[in-house]
């Protein structure tokens, strides 16, 4: 797989990573043995950029990703993320921390739990609106002084924030959602990447699922899993979105494609700066994936699905009023 600079500092990745979010909470009933083999598969594949966060299932995705990539430490770009804290034995209770103390007892944190002596892109995963970003980020550069971490990332920060954190150490990435269903990080986000050399991590690139074509109604989704709560999987708004879709698998029959490989093939067709990093937990779905970087995007197809999918299209917020307001900050 080929590979693709994130900023400016020295970063290179495959052009296509792995989220593994889902493998551990959120999109129903894990299982550890098809996940380990799901990331294995990936780095087989070349993809060997690999996306986790403390946040998820309270550790045990790093502790699950650190398992997987034991034998391959050399060949994966590990990234993590801090900020959004949890309390053992409250699974309701959620956080932000972007204090220095914290920063530093974060990095610790993961780093045991991964089993590594060091992480290659670590992410700020929400911005603490109650510490100012130049003392998280000048935390941040201090774990890299310190050889724990190489590069640094923020995660939904808005455009002067990642100036701000930006002008006391360097920023490589941003993690934010990006695709044919959010397509608001275009208008300003990504303008003020690309003036500061900044590349961009672009998360749920299918739309939590929505742009594989594999969710036809909420009977198709675990009784646990999160997106059952999401307004885009609710009501009339569900009715809409797959409408979108509907259309979008009319155009990758005819290109002979899967609607998920015509969703990430458009994302990579949006700049050599952008890499997403589609999540799965079974093997099956990161192989389809990956044939993605190998789909040739016309420019006809490609304002076709502009057409189809302007922003402001899709019905409903990306997240419920609590968690939309902590993005953008």
């Amino acid at each position: 797989m080929k590979q693709r600079p994130l900023g400016r500092q020295g970063l290179t990745v495959s052009e296509l990573g792995l989220g593994c979010m889902g493998m551990s909470e959120f999109y129903g009933r894990a299982d550890e043995r098809e996940s380990l083999a799901t990331i294995q598969r990936a780095i087989e594949l070349g993809i060997t950029f690999i996306d986790t966060a403390d946040l998820y299932g309270a550790g045990a995705n790093e502790e699950l990703v650190g398992k997987a990539i034991r034998s391959h430490r050399e060949r994966v770009v590990l990234a993590t993320k801090f900020g959004n804290v949890r309390r053992a034995g409250d699974p309701s209770y959620r956080k932000i921390d972007g204090s220095p103390a914290y920063v530093r007892q974060a990095c610790e944190a993961s780093l045991k739990r991964l089993g590594v002596d060091h992480i290659d892109l670590y992410f700020q995963h929400r911005v603490d609106p109650g510490t100012p970003i130049e003392e998280t980020a000048g935390a941040m550069a201090e774990l890299v002084k310190a050889g724990k971490v190489r590069y640094l990332g923020l995660s939904e920060a808005a455009p002067a924030t990642i100036r701000r954190a930006h002008a006391v150490a360097p920023i490589s990435a941003l993690q934010t959602e990006y695709s044919l269903f959010s397509r608001d990080v275009e208008s300003e986000i990504l303008p003020t990447l690309r003036a500061l050399g900044i590349g961009f991590v672009a998360y749920s690139p299918l739309g939590r699922g929505f742009l594989s074509g594999r969710f036809k109604s909420l009977d198709d989704l675990d009784a646990d899993d999160f997106r059952r709560s999401s307004p885009r999987f609710q009501g009339a708004n569900f009715a809409k979105n797959l409408e979108l879709v509907d259309h979008l698998e009319a155009l990758a029959r005819r290109k002979g494609v899967t609607t998920g490989q015509l969703a990430l093939a458009w994302l990579l067709a949006q700049g050599g700066d952008i890499v997403p990093i589609p999540g799965t937990k079974r093997r099956a779905y990161v192989e389809e994936n990956a044939a993605a970087v190998e789909v040739a995007m016309t420019a006809d197809e490609l304002a076709r699905i502009d057409e189809l999918t302007p922003r402001g299209s899709v019905a409903g917020e990306r997240y419920a009023p609590a968690a939309m307001a902590a993005v953008n900050r």
